[in-house]
């Protein structure tokens, strides 16, 4: 090596496209520095390559602990060529142009079924982000690349003559994030484990989410708004869905979307919900998705126009003919999949080409979210776990005179799982397998029941309701009564129960208590 040489310092866990990268390099003239694996890897790809320890002449030590943690590797990286040239003579510091630099996959290990404390241990990285950090200090001098998307923007810089002061600048910020993000994940696994007392919250709490689209607006037009994903997020969550046609997804569409997965995927007969405002306006569970369909949008057919819909099972040439019946207008699709033949109806209808979203998500049924819900105040971070489990049927109990008959009991626990996901106060009827009126977000569960009585009409006569929460009085019985409803499903918990539970008596209707509630706010 001579000092006008231009060099490279590759050592990375990761080695996704690192071949045709480094080739390029070579290609431009560089000299490749590399260590361990890294070095073998590229070695076996035919490229020629100078060991780390030839250049420091001081070998790895303490089985690749410390391989780069060296003066002439960090001088190297560190050096300004303008004010410490004296030091970079002194000591033969070859000048490093490039750091090709990930790190070792600590979050990757400790997200493994019995990982120990020691493999986690060994899987914190010290040189890399030592190297990364150097390089990213001396972005003036120095580019910093860490990961395999940025290749092919070096390169092609590179190619074009350099990389710029402004990219060189991203490219240390990206850095900065990446080491800044590794050691919060270290952080919270200590933390985490070494924990004493009860509870799960870490005395701090730092979130790494990723851009995923800038989006036209939020809520309003006036308000500006994103969309960021968690790293790695799990198949079958809303991040990892791929929209497959349609307009770009707006902040309420993907509030709704998510709302519809949520719902759908929990139950196992075919399932159909209809969203709007991120309360569902109909649902229902049947035999064909195309049935569960008819039934899901003929809960609330007025509220439906405007509406995204999930399904629970792929969307077939039938579900489809069904989504295009005219007068039905919908802004979002989403299921696990969607057939060729369904797309092709969907995506050929004057008014569904370019126009109405489709989504896919895969996994979405066997989706199981351990984790916390997380909510935004003035100067805070509300966190709690998810309500994400529905509640043991064997701890129901049956509180009043007449127990629910089978199919009651079917449209009871069909009821539960709806109102857990509408807003609080909330008062679902159903019959047969498909809400008919759904009260939301209320302030006084009165009126919830009274908005559902109004959306049921009939069909609520022999129907069953679900109601989040407990009702504080017999007054709300008294309503679903007059509604026609003949089996109820709630929390209890009142310290009126016994009034409760009377009159439910007096007017022939079944309850169960769950021993659970489910406020949404």
């Amino acid at each position: 090596m001579t000092s006008n040489t231009r060099r490279a310092l590759v050592s990375v866990s990761d080695k996704t496209d690192l071949e045709p990268f480094v080739k390029g390099l070579v290609a431009l003239g560089f000299d490749i520095l590399s260590t361990g694996g890294t070095r073998k890897f590229l070695e076996g790809c035919g490229v020629k390559v100078i060991d780390v320890t030839t250049y420091t002449s001081f070998p790895e030590i303490m089985d690749g602990r410390v391989k780069t943690l060296h003066p002439k590797v960090h001088g190297a990286i560190l050096g300004r060529p303008d004010h410490d040239a004296a030091a970079i003579a002194e000591h033969g510091i070859e000048p490093i142009e490039l750091v090709v630099c990930n790190l070792y996959p600590f979050e990757a290990t400790i997200a493994k079924e019995g990982v120990t404390w020691d493999d986690a241990v060994e899987n914190i990285d010290i040189g890399g982000p030592s190297m990364i950090r150097s390089a990213a200090k001396n972005h003036a001098h120095v580019a910093v690349v860490t990961s395999a998307a940025q290749y092919s923007t070096v390169l092609a810089a590179l190619q074009a003559g350099t990389i710029g002061l402004d990219e060189r600048k991203r490219l240390a910020a990206q850095a900065f994030e990446m080491t800044a993000r590794y050691d919060r994940a270290i952080a919270n696994y200590f933390e985490r484990k070494t924990a004493t007392g009860e509870s799960p919250f870490t005395p701090t709490l730092a979130l790494s989410f990723e851009l995923t689209q800038s989006l036209r607006y939020g809520e309003n037009p006036h308000q500006r708004a994103a969309f960021y994903r968690e790293l790695n997020a799990a198949p079958g969550t809303l991040a990892a869905a791929t929209q497959k046609h349609g307009k770009e997804l707006s902040y309420n569409n993907l509030l709704d979307i998510d709302a519809a997965l949520n719902i759908v995927r929990e139950f196992s007969a075919p399932a159909v919900t209809v969203i709007k405002h991120n309360n569902p306006c109909g649902c229902a569970i049947a035999e064909t998705l195309a049935e569960a369909l008819e039934k899901a949008h003929a809960g609330d057919p007025v509220s439906a126009f405007g509406s995204v819909i999930g399904f629970n099972r792929p969307v077939d040439a039938a579900t489809a003919e069904g989504l295009c019946t005219p007068g039905r207008f919908v802004e979002a699709v989403i299921a696990p999949a969607i057939t060729a033949e369904a797309f092709e109806l969907l995506t050929t209808k004057p008014k569904w080409k370019n126009n109405v979203r489709l989504i896919e998500c895969p996994g979405m049924t066997s989706l199981r979210q351990v984790t916390w819900d997380y909510r935004r105040v003035t100067g805070g971070l509300l966190v709690q776990d998810r309500d994400e489990f529905a509640d043991a049927k064997e701890e129901w109990k049956v509180v009043t005179d007449r127990e629910p008959t089978a199919a009651e009991r079917r449209d009871l626990e069909f009821a539960w799982i709806v109102c857990r996901h509408v807003k609080s106060n909330a008062i679902v009827y159903v019959k047969e397998g498909m809400a008919v009126g759904v009260g939301a977000g209320q302030m006084s569960r009165l009126d919830s029941a009274e908005i559902a009585r109004k959306k049921a009409g009939e069909r609520a006569e022999g129907g069953a309701a679900a109601s989040d929460a407990f009702f504080p009085f017999r007054d709300g019985i008294d309503q679903l009564a007059a509604a026609g409803i003949k089996a109820v499903i709630q929390p209890g918990g009142s310290v009126k129960d016994a009034e409760v539970i009377a009159a439910c008596n007096e007017h022939g209707i079944a309850m169960l208590f769950t021993g659970r509630r489910h406020f949404k706010h």
